[in-house]
């Protein structure tokens, strides 16, 4: 009990109170009680410096019990709430308890008793205590995370407790005049400001074997990782491995895997995402989170646990996306291609035997989960091989036809149809990375057989509620616009194989048909859609017409009317931002590939007016389209009749061609600040600092670049003349032949070397009985070879046509120099 003389003490010590009295004893005194009288009445008065210099002595018979009784009167003072103002001390007070826990173990239970107290409100007399305190709260704060270094499972605990309750903030169990509760959000302000994630990232390390502590960690750190600031401090602790690679950790309560992936999750969307990555890919880690995706795949059961089993996917997903995880090494990725395709291509793996998945919404996105890993995983290049072993192309194209009556199906028709287009979508990414594959399975045959039932008016109610189905509704332009995205992927490999078998299974024709078709049917509602899958058709069409005549010709008449009708689409359409844009460079790109070079093709463009049409896109003084509309201009300049539909064109206030070309030439200069004087000359090229008068010579130079290399070409196409004249000469005059042929002999004479050796062998070049009028091609005749060069008869007898071996024994094929269409000529030995 505290005495009226160490209240009387305390009172005036406190500021703000005032001592009324009475200047008469004859007049009765009247109390008035203030806010802070009754407030001392809850926060009985404490010397707080008193008992922290009490708890620093040492050596004194009964300190130890007046210490301990100190605190715990301490503790009933600040029973309703800790004020911001005397917090600093209170928490000095906790850590002098704790550092005599480990000689004096009783002061464990005052140590809780003070951590425990960090659970009830801060207080505040001021508004701007929080600002004034911050320092002192955010340092506070800091030390619970260090005091779990204290080997106390029973403070460990509590310490989680209290920080849990910074997330619950609860109201004062009693009102106190003249305080008022911290923000609710004080607390964790100051948490994050102190860094407290940081050493409770750090204690994991300590709890090793201790499962209930670990679970309480873990909590703390779940809700510590709700703030990006914790987040990132958390991610330099390096939580992410630490967490990671204890996944796999006994835990009968499930808390761990579930806590653990929250943190997880948290940290990759609030930190920087690289870094995380970066720290989960490693061996270790991805061989957790294997066995840990593995056990939830072939033994959850639960709707709990199947949600846990995506959510592990999904992080899995994200760490291969980095090409430095050894997702193959750890066999990860075995395993994924495993599970995402067990269903479709039957598989004796003990992993998946007995297992089927159901219809439940779980195991749906688990199935569309995995077909996009497969798409991540398929960017690096060594997956190639076990995406073949795994027959993953095979599994994909089950999905890749219409629909069947009367078989029953674990999917509802709006699941299947959504697998369906996801399916068709990663074939786009898969396929041509394995078109080996892709061929084996008849892909292309397959493709064009579902394209054709996508065009066709069989009845199908179409749900297009997904991604992937978006416009899709009612019909089957989804299915036809991730058809034909595979095919463009396809196409755009240039491998001639998959091209032509294209091309003689009739694609060409059966695209103009498709685009002829859609034309015919105008939909509005899905006009984006519709945009798409025009553009794409011309760009089938383009790399399959490009460099090759035939083919340009049968895309002919009819797929210049397709091209004619897209150039006719009203220009303001270009700014809707609906795709008309890009379906107009496509269909430039197909003017390109698939018409320029096929006379036919091009006669018929300039019939129906096609020159004009360009011109009039020309007009429209878009710098995007301007540069390929003038190089198709140019290529169609070789054709004569060219020439009169562009004089012939006429613009908006009758504008020529002519007078449009200036027009754009201009402004051409324009944006690239060409500067003129009044007379029109150009007066800033020579306008350069810095040059000396050798400089400015070879700026003349420069000037006359052109002139120089006409110079030269001409130089050129006179020699490559001469060269001609002179070989007719020889072929047609045998005085001249033989005048040659004496001029060759001297030049060889020339070159010889005049001192024979010893023992060398001479060998004639002068060929005999020679009848041609030209000078003798590879044929070399080899007199008097001695045996003991070639060790022995030859081994090939194609040796003219060989190179030679340099070392000893008998000659040898040489396998790395091959001769085209030369014939086979027999030497004499």
């Amino acid at each position: 009990m505290w005495t009226e003389e160490a209240g009387a003490t305390a009172e005036a010590q406190e500021s703000g109170i005032r001592n009324k009295s009475s200047s008469s004893s004859q007049i009765p005194v009247v109390g008035v009680v203030t806010e802070d009288d009754e407030a001392q009445d809850v926060f009985k008065p404490m010397d707080l410096n008193r008992v922290i210099k009490l708890l620093e002595e040492t050596d004194k018979d009964g300190l130890e019990e007046k210490q301990l009784k100190f605190v715990k009167k301490l503790v009933q003072c600040y029973q309703n709430g800790l004020p911001l103002r005397d917090l600093a001390q209170i928490f000095k007070i906790l850590n002098l308890c704790s550092g005599k826990i480990k000689n004096q173990p009783r002061f464990i239970e005052s140590a809780y008793d003070i951590i425990k107290l960090c659970g009830l409100p801060f207080l505040k007399k001021k508004v701007s205590d929080e600002i004034t305190y911050a320092e002192d709260t955010a340092n506070s704060i800091a030390l619970l995370g260090d005091l779990m270094k204290i080997p106390s499972s029973e403070l460990r605990i509590q310490i989680c407790k209290c920080i849990v309750d910074f997330y619950h903030a609860e109201p004062p169990k009693k009102h106190i005049p003249g305080y008022q509760q911290a923000s609710s959000s004080y607390k964790i302000q100051m948490a994050e400001v102190g860094g407290l994630a940081k050493t409770m990232v750090q204690s994991m390390t300590l709890l090793e074997n201790q499962l209930v502590e670990k679970l309480w960690v873990l909590k703390v750190l779940q809700h510590l990782s709700t703030s990006e600031v914790n987040c990132t401090i958390m991610m330099k602790a390096q939580a992410a491995s630490g967490i990671c690679t204890h996944l796999n950790d006994p835990d009968p309560s499930g808390q761990l895997l579930f806590r653990s992936s929250e943190i997880l999750w948290n940290l990759l969307e609030k930190s920087s995402k690289e870094e995380v990555i970066q720290q989960l890919s490693n061996l270790e880690c991805l061989l957790a989170l294997k066995e840990v995706f593995k056990n939830l795949f072939m033994r959850g059961f639960s709707h709990y646990d199947r949600q846990l089993r995506n959510d592990i996917l999904v992080i899995t997903t994200i760490i291969a996306q980095n090409p430095e995880a050894p997702m193959i090494e750890c066999g990860f990725t075995k395993d994924l291609i495993l599970f995402a395709t067990f269903n479709e291509v039957k598989s004796q793996n003990l992993l998946v035997k007995g297992l089927k998945l159901s219809n439940s919404y779980e195991d749906f996105e688990l199935k569309k989960l995995l077909f996009n890993v497969i798409v991540i995983l398929c960017k690096d290049l060594p997956t190639v091989q076990l995406l073949i072993d795994g027959k993953v192309i095979l599994a994909l194209f089950t999905y890749v036809k219409k629909p069947e009556k009367q078989k029953i199906i674990d999917w509802s028709a709006a699941q299947h149809e959504e697998l369906q287009l996801h399916a068709i979508a990663t074939l786009s990414s898969v396929a041509p990375l394995l078109i080996e594959e892709y061929m084996s399975c008849q892909g292309n045959a397959r493709v064009l057989a579902f394209l054709e039932w996508c065009e066709s008016e069989d009845p199908f109610f179409s749900h297009g509620n997904s991604f992937h189905g978006t416009g899709g509704r009612g019909n089957k332009f989804a299915q036809m616009r991730y058809s034909l995205r595979l095919l463009r992927a396809v196409v755009y490999l240039e491998d001639e194989t998959v091209n032509k078998d294209l091309c003689e299974k009739g694609t060409i024709q059966q695209m103009i048909g498709i685009f002829k078709n859609i034309i015919s049917k105008p939909n509005e509602k899905e006009e984006a859609i519709v945009l798409e899958i025009q553009s794409d058709i011309l760009l089938i069409l383009s790399g399959l017409c490009e460099n090759h005549i035939q083919r340009k010709e049968i895309f002919g008449t009819e797929g210049v009317d397709i091209v004619l009708h897209v150039m006719k689409t009203d220009p303001r359409k270009l700014q809707s931002g609906l795709g008309y844009n890009v379906l107009l460079f496509s269909t430039l790109d197909s003017i390109w590939c698939c018409i320029l070079g096929c006379y036919p093709s091009e006669d018929y463009f300039l019939e129906k007016e096609g020159i004009f049409l360009l011109l009039d896109l020309l007009a429209l003084n878009q710098k995007k389209f301007c540069n390929l509309i003038l190089g198709i201009m140019v290529e169609f300049c070789d054709n004569p009749k060219t020439a009169a539909h562009v004089n012939a064109w006429q613009g908006k206030k009758d504008q020529t061609a002519a007078s449009l070309l200036i027009k754009l030439w201009r402004k051409e200069e324009k944006e690239l600040g060409v500067k003129r004087d009044k007379n029109g000359k150009i007066i800033d090229f020579e306008n350069l600092p810095g040059l000396s008068a050798e400089d400015f010579v070879t700026l003349c130079i420069i000037h006359r670049y052109l002139d120089f290399k006409i110079q030269a070409t001409h130089k050129q196409r006179e020699l490559a003349n001469k060269s001609w004249e002179d070989f007719l000469a020889r072929t047609s005059n045998a005085k001249t032949l033989k005048k040659a042929k004496s001029l060759q002999e001297k030049a060889i004479e020339a070159s010889r070397y005049h001192k024979r050796p010893q023992n060398a062998i001479f060998h004639q070049t002068h060929i005999k009985g020679l009848n041609t009028t030209v000078p003798s091609g590879g044929v070399v005749t080899v007199e008097s070879t001695p045996a003991r060069l070639v060790g022995g008869p030859l081994v090939d007898t194609d040796i003219a046509l060989k190179k030679l071996p340099i070392r000893g024994g008998a000659l040898q094929r040489v396998k790395a120099v091959k001769i085209v269409d030369a014939p086979k000529k027999s030497i004499p030995t």
